[in-house]
């Protein structure tokens, strides 16, 4: 069950970053994707900060912002 919670949770929080970024991402297929793997870099990312949230919404927030980094990387090489 773990794991497809945190896949949902990836789902969710690509498509929170595709609303948060400028121009909205790259469609919601895509920012969906991309959000699974800013789930993964999120969590590394703070990990390796020594940074630790609580509960389904630090996992969430975690997500997001690692969400949020990877659709910042993508659009850079986009242009």
């Amino acid at each position: 069950m773990g794991i497809i919670f945190s896949l949902l949770l990836g789902c969710l929080a690509g498509f929170c970053a595709g609303k948060l970024m400028k121009g909205g991402g790259f469609g919601i297929i895509m920012n969906i994707v991309l959000g699974l793997f800013g789930g993964v870099l999120g969590g590394w990312l703070f990990d390796m900060l020594g940074i630790s949230w609580g509960g389904i919404l630090g996992q969430l927030g975690t997500a997001i912002i690692g969400a949020v980094v990877i659709l910042w990387i993508a659009s850079l090489i986009k242009k």
